[in-house]
């Protein structure tokens, strides 16, 4: 064989033949509706109608809710989409009815199947539509099973193999009429959710996580969101504001704000947004002409409402010292994280052992920290963790707290043993 037949070797700089490259693979195919767009059922009569279809399907029923988040101050549903098998799917205004009763008494025995059920069953709630059967969370349930993300669309093309468009997610569900292809998009949300339900459950028994999601659904069921404390400090931008004073004056125009957009029933941001607030409450302006000219001072409201502005400042201007808010929060919980080793080296030792070993239980078990135990339940209980040191009876009393908090049972299961450790060890 001559040097010019013989085999050469592969030169690192030269690319791979293209017939050596793995072959993409094909698109999902685009998810449809099988039974067509239906019409939207907005009359009282048609409510009648389609709360009898519903009773007549069977299985569980999928459900959803489309709120107009960002335009509107209130958290009412706007639409309520429903498929359930034997009676397709229906999309419900409730703004036009005059009452939801039969569509609450429809679902009162029914298993509901929701995607991120924290978001919608507030405002189902709001109508008297709550959960009387089961439940089933399906981007919990993708939570459990350690998928990295859990969107609806993205579970339905890794489970199912069918892509879903998502272009109306962040639309103003108060329009009326709804445009034809917002209705579509609002009617895909139910179409798989049955479906999707059926196979994740499937992986939750699989994987022996299936009790875990049955303590958590029935958890759900009774979920309220929580009271939100000082809500004016979530004001963006607020440690830019240096002195007490100017924390009140972010309070004042926050609240201020607040009033006009819940009589408006506009998202607050619409009236004016926070960069407004903190710009108006670095400065704190005497008079209106200054308020108008503090540079970053704008937004629609700005000039409309000046004169509550202004009103607002002056409040905070002159409250007496004992009145001014608090640089930290108040509140019945332990201090952030950062303060622990300063003011409790210890319990910044308790909380640095059993973050690691949460953190390691989560690896292992395929399961995101925060859904092995709440933040907020660790970082009380090591704050303030139970008396004794005896080991049976300190996990004990810390299982006890933990239960205290809220924590279900699997969780307590899995993490009360690496707290108890990492209080123990803390000390040692």
């Amino acid at each position: 064989m001559s040097s010019a037949d013989a085999p050469t070797e592969p030169d690192e700089n030269t690319a791979e033949p293209e017939t050596s490259a793995e072959p993409e693979a094909p698109p999902a195919p685009l998810l449809t509706l099988r039974d067509g767009l239906p019409r939207v059922t907005d009359t009282d009569e048609a409510l009648r109608s389609a709360c009898a279809a519903i009773t007549a399907g069977s299985g569980p029923i999928g459900i959803d809710a489309e709120r107009a988040s960002g335009y509107r101050y209130s958290n009412k549903a706007y639409l309520i989409q429903l498929r359930r098998e034997g009676s397709g799917t229906w999309l419900i205004d409730p703004i036009g009815l005059s009452t939801v009763a039969p569509l609450q008494q429809a679902l009162q025995s029914t298993d509901w199947i929701l995607h991120a059920a924290t978001q919608d069953l507030p405002c189902l709630g709001e109508i008297g539509i709550r959960p009387r059967a089961t439940l089933f969370d399906t981007e919990l349930a993708g939570r459990l099973l350690g998928y990295p993300r859990v969107g609806l669309a993205t579970l339905v093309e890794k489970v199912l193999g069918y892509s879903m468009l998502k272009e109306h997610s962040a639309a103003d569900w108060s329009t009326r009429p709804l445009p034809e292809s917002w209705l579509e998009y609002a009617a895909l949300d139910v179409e798989v959710l049955v479906e999707l339900r059926d196979a994740l459950a499937g992986e939750l028994e699989a994987a022996g996580k299936e009790e875990w999601a049955r303590q958590e659904f029935e958890y759900l069921r009774s979920f309220q969101p929580p009271t939100r404390v000082e809500a004016w400090r979530r004001t963006s931008g607020t440690h830019k504001v240096r002195s007490r004073r100017g924390l009140a004056a972010v309070r004042e125009l926050w609240e201020a704000r607040d009033a006009i957009a819940q009589q408006r029933d506009v998202t607050p941001g619409r009236v004016l947004p926070d960069s407004a607030i903190i710009a108006a409450a670095v400065e704190m302006p005497t008079d209106r002409s200054a308020l108008l000219s503090t540079k970053g001072f704008h937004g629609r409201g700005a000039e409309r409402y000046s004169s509550r502005w202004g009103a607002a400042i002056k409040r905070a201007a002159e409250l007496p010292e004992d009145e001014l808010p608090t640089r930290a929060p108040r509140g019945d919980g332990p201090p952030t994280p950062r303060a622990w080793a300063e003011r409790d080296p210890v319990a910044a030792r308790r909380l640095a052992l059993a973050r690691d070993a949460i953190a390691e239980l989560s690896e292992r078990l395929h399961v995101p920290v925060e859904n092995l135990l709440t933040p907020d339940y660790l970082r009380r209980t090591l704050w303030t963790p139970p008396s004794t040191r005896q080991p049976g009876d300190l996990i004990d009393d810390v299982t006890a707290q933990l239960s205290t908090y809220g924590a279900r049972g699997w969780q307590i299961a899995l993490t009360a043993p690496l707290l108890t450790t990492a209080i123990l060890d803390a000390e040692a």
